[in-house]
């Protein structure tokens, strides 16, 4: 169970700005569970993680009055209506990592990206060299909350990393591109080079017609992609051997992918044969992790997933750019690096810390979004001059004694509807206030649903129109 811990508050806006511009010093790192933050955030609650679910915190997604927060060991639905009295709903178990999550209408949408003896969620694991074995999207019935059904499984080459829902223009379809990766000789449905995504076409009247419609390599006019370097870490770059995520833009037909040793721009005017459109790599960057887009879409923030999510890299051995996000500015269909973001405060060598999963803030007139850093915390940065972003509000625990060194953190940072909320591995669900006149615009934009790597344009203040998708 969790235990509150004792919150640390730096007071003052002076205090705050001073702190967010001047990096801190190990001595500075909070005690173990201790909770720092800026003076411009409150903590408004936590709800432990449910003791059903044996494994960690994985990413979100929201819609109506709901969160869906999915685990390595299935996922849960928390009632959101009252933030402060955020609650827990039902719980699934259901085997297989890592159960990124996507939803849409009554639909859930799971990725296991974890080789299984079969799709039930009574399977165990099983090696991928075994031709049986199953991974792939899990889709669920979640139109009675306390009791979602297992509806669906698609299975694709590799499994599913993440995925991203991209609904057609009549809305009478969804589609979803896969990501996965790491393909082995070894593996009869995920051998290399699997230069591709999958996309899975659902009919939405009809769900369990769902089913793979096409497989585009998305590297066939680079020689496969980036070839990699093959150092130890941490001076290796991955080699491309399929995307780590994507996000897309469908009403601006636009979609940002991260793809290992490569960041992509890509048409997706024709759903089913999306075409790369631009392409960037970074000699910073180790591993290309995630992308969001501004709401302009004239923007587009990489992530720099050095480390894979198990190292410290936010102590003083590592560079403000690397484990970082790289912004870079559209210009004539290309990709124009301006700067670089990584958060001023120390971590501990025991904490793991690196970019990780976030989304836009909706701000209009202003590029704002919130970040998880794992134990680094959750930040809310500022990049409407991209070459010049900067934090100006924070929120962090000390390292996590609850699990093993390096084990822990926020997975996902994500604002709807006025709150911040993160996901955290082992401590269960957080929910955050920011009031800074910089953000408090936000609190009147009110969105039906949120997929952060399927992003919309911002909807007007209280109309309740989809922003998120």
């Amino acid at each position: 169970m969790f235990t509150p811990r004792r919150a640390i508050v730096l007071l003052g806006a002076a205090v705050a700005l001073a702190v967010a511009a001047m990096p801190a010093q190990a001595a500075d790192i909070p005690g173990p569970g201790e909770i720092v933050m800026s003076s411009n955030v409150q903590h408004v609650t936590n709800v432990p993680k449910p003791t059903a679910l044996a494994d960690i915190h994985t990413d979100m997604a929201f819609q109506g009055d709901y969160a869906y927060v999915g685990n390595y060991y299935g996922f849960s639905i928390y009632d959101i209506k009252h933030p402060k009295q955020t609650s827990l709903v039902s719980s699934v178990v259901c085997p297989g990592g890592q159960m990124d999550m996507s939803v849409y209408g009554n639909l859930l949408f799971g990725s296991v990206d974890s080789s299984r003896t079969d799709d039930s969620c009574h399977s165990t694991a099983q090696s991928a060299s075994i031709k049986s074995s199953w991974e792939g999207i899990r889709i669920f019935d979640v139109s009675d909350k306390a009791n979602p059904k297992y509806i669906k499984s698609v299975e694709t080459n590799c499994g599913s990393h993440t995925n991203t829902l991209v609904p057609d223009k009549t809305g009478e379809n969804v589609y979803i591109y896969v990501s996965s990766y790491n393909p082995n000789d070894n593996f009869p449905d995920c051998r290399p080079p699997h230069d591709l995504i999958s996309i899975i076409k659902v009919p939405v009247a009809n769900p369990t017609a769902a089913a793979v419609v096409a497989m585009p390599d998305l590297f066939a006019d680079d020689d496969g992609g980036n070839p990699g370097v093959p150092l130890p870490y941490p001076d290796g770059k991955s080699k491309t051997t399929g995307c780590h995520d994507i996000t897309a833009y469908p009403e601006k037909d636009i979609a940002a992918g991260a793809c290992m040793g490569d960041g992509i721009l890509m048409d997706i005017s024709d759903r089913e044969h999306p075409k790369v459109t631009a392409r960037v790599r970074d000699d910073n960057f180790a591993f290309w992790h995630s992308a969001t887009f501004n709401n302009e879409g004239t923007k587009v923030i990489f992530t720099d997933e050095l480390g894979g999510g198990g190292r410290a890299t936010c102590n003083t051995t590592f560079a403000a750019n690397r484990g970082a996000d790289a912004y870079y500015d559209i210009v004539g269909g290309q990709l124009v690096k301006k700067g670089y973001f990584k958060i001023p405060r120390v971590q501990a060598d025991s904490e793991n810390c690196v970019a990780h999963n976030g989304s836009l803030i909706p701000v209009k007139g202003r590029d704002i979004m919130v970040q998880a850093w794992y134990q680094g915390g959750i930040s809310v940065i500022d990049f409407t001059d991209s070459a010049n972003a900067h934090e100006i509000a924070y929120f962090e625990r000390g390292p996590d004694n609850t699990a093993p060194p390096l084990d822990g953190g926020f997975w996902s940072a994500y604002y709807y509807n006025g709150y911040i909320y993160g996901s955290d591995f082992n401590l269960g669900l957080d929910v955050l206030k920011v009031d800074d006149p910089r953000v408090n615009q936000a609190n009147s934009v009110k969105m039906e649903r949120l997929n952060a790597q399927t992003q919309g344009s911002y909807p007007e203040p209280g109309n309740g129109v989809p922003g998120g998708q």
